[in-house]
């Protein structure tokens, strides 16, 4: 009999078993079920000679929560998003509109202990949006210490969210700096008993703040070796900057240790986030080597002035999002960090995608193409396109089959402790499930920029979603919203 398609004659590249060689993949409803050097029949048969075909990736930190940013995503050779480092609350609310809405990649969240806190503390109503914290990080009694039956009610929120199938638990310290750091151990060991990881955004560095309730990183590294927890270093590179050495070493020692710590990155010098964050105080920035202009209101793309703007913006307009330009990418100092934090053994790619914000024109998420308002931040639309430019083919920090393996099954191997359907994928063999990437690795590029925030990636030729092609000859089919929730 047919298989329902046939990838035929590319480079299948299977980072479980190693396979890298030319092969022909079999699908069938929403598995793969052969990979074969003999030729395969299929009532469908696409011809790949001269492209790699990969398991589609998954993006551990995507903020990505609706339609358009999703399709960004897809175009970038992504068929899993998880919103794991902020997360949300209630998990039930986001997965159940994730649901309603549709997606055309697979999507699922962890519980979020900064909306838990903004709950408990400043009674924040929390609807399982990621805005819920964005909107609300100004708010300076969720940054304050908690009494003891306060860090219960927070850990029993999040207790129910873990039984309503939440991914592990998003740790945003970095956004409150000074809370203690025995409520951070309360937290991991909350994840220990459930068997779940944690997703932490590292507080500051001893080297950026010597008055740091404790460093950022030995908190993390200490959190898994006192609870046995599997604590998960989200973007290093944008937390550590120039310090990410010595951040690296200290990893190294706890994993020699026993410790489970995890890490990921992504390939730019500039981050973004909400203009209300702590850590963009005007009185801290120095902690970071930069200044007031190094803050751009996404939504106007102007940077600010002097002190006195940014602090009018942080109190008028603390949810808008901000780039904040921290490493000069023109740089080959800076360059080199970023290759540093991507290339360190075992870190996954992971984008901190946000989804566009549509500056005059009227919301629809069906719309495509976006709108030339819609705006973001180019790693949004061109993480894995641009690991793959720059670590692979300009530099060769890389080869091709192990930036392949870090973008898919070193993530799946991240969540799959608490998620059962990660076990199929990020691989590509019989019994897998079909996300499936198809790209041209001499034209796989990168294209969205700080001023052309929104404009796809290139050279992915398919991405399937659970065996539906949701791009087919580099064309996003926008009728395709073949998505499914990954739970624990």
């Amino acid at each position: 009999m047919p298989h329902d398609l046939v990838l035929r004659g590319g480079r299948v590249i299977d980072p479980e078993s190693g396979t890298d060689a030319v092969r022909d993949v079999a699908i069938d409803g929403d598995t793969v079920v052969a990979v074969s050097t003999d030729e395969l029949n299929g009532r469908e048969v696409l011809d790949v000679r001269g492209l790699v075909v990969a398991p589609g990736f998954i993006d551990l930190h995507s903020h990505c929560d609706d339609i358009p940013g999703q399709r960004l995503q897809v175009l970038d050779g992504v068929t899993t998003t998880l919103e794991l480092e902020a997360g949300v609350h209630p998990v039930a609310a986001a997965y159940d509109r994730a649901a309603a809405e549709g997606r055309p990649v697979n999507y699922g969240f962890s519980t979020c202990w900064a909306a838990a806190r903004l709950n408990v503390l400043a009674g924040v109503p929390t609807t399982g949006s990621a805005h819920d914290v964005i909107g609300n990080m100004g708010v300076p009694e969720w940054q304050r210490e908690a009494g003891q039956g306060q860090v219960d009610r927070i850990l029993a929120l999040l207790e129910d969210d873990l039984a309503a199938g939440a991914l592990g638990i998003g740790i945003l310290v970095g956004y409150a700096p000074r809370v203690g750091p025995d409520e951070y151990v309360a937290v991991a060991g909350l994840a220990a008993r459930h068997g779940v990881p944690t997703y932490t955004h590292a507080r500051e560095l001893v080297e950026q703040d010597p008055d740091t309730p404790i460093d950022g990183a030995e908190e993390i590294v200490r959190a898994a070796g006192e609870t046995g927890a599997h604590m998960h270093y989200c973007h290093v590179n944008s937390t550590s900057l120039r310090h990410v050495d010595r951040v690296h070493a200290l990893v190294e020692r706890a994993r020699a240790n026993g410790a489970t710590v995890t890490t990921e990155a992504y390939p730019y010098g500039t981050g973004m986030t909400g203009i209300g964050a702590a850590f963009l105080a005007p009185e801290v920035l120095h902690r970071r080597d930069i200044g007031p202009s190094a803050i751009q209101h996404l939504a106007t793309g102007r940077r600010m002035a002097d002190e006195a703007e940014l602090r009018r913006m942080r109190s008028s307009n603390e949810g808008d999002w901000v780039l904040v330009h921290l490493l000069d990418e023109s740089d080959p100092s800076a360059r080199a960090v970023l290759q540093r934090a991507l290339v360190f053994p075992d870190t996954a790619v992971a984008s901190d995608a946000a989804s566009p914000i549509w500056r005059t024109t009227a919301y629809d998420p069906m719309r495509w193409p976006l709108p030339p308002d819609a705006v973001t931040h180019p790693r949004t639309a061109g993480t894995f396109a641009r690991t793959l430019r720059v670590l692979v083919r300009e530099t060769g920090a890389l080869n091709i089959a192990e930036a392949v393996r870090r973008a898919s099954l070193v993530p799946a191997q991240i969540v799959a402790s608490v998620a059962p359907a990660m076990a199929r994928k990020g691989r590509l063999h019989p019994g897998a499930d079909a996300d499936v990437v198809v790209f041209d690795p001499e034209t796989v590029t990168d294209r969205a920029t700080y001023t052309d925030t929104t404009r796809p990636s290139t050279g992915f030729r398919h991405v399937l979603v659970n065996g539906r092609a949701v791009v087919r000859d580099g064309e996003l089919d926008e009728t395709a919203l073949p998505g499914r929730p990954v739970r624990a």
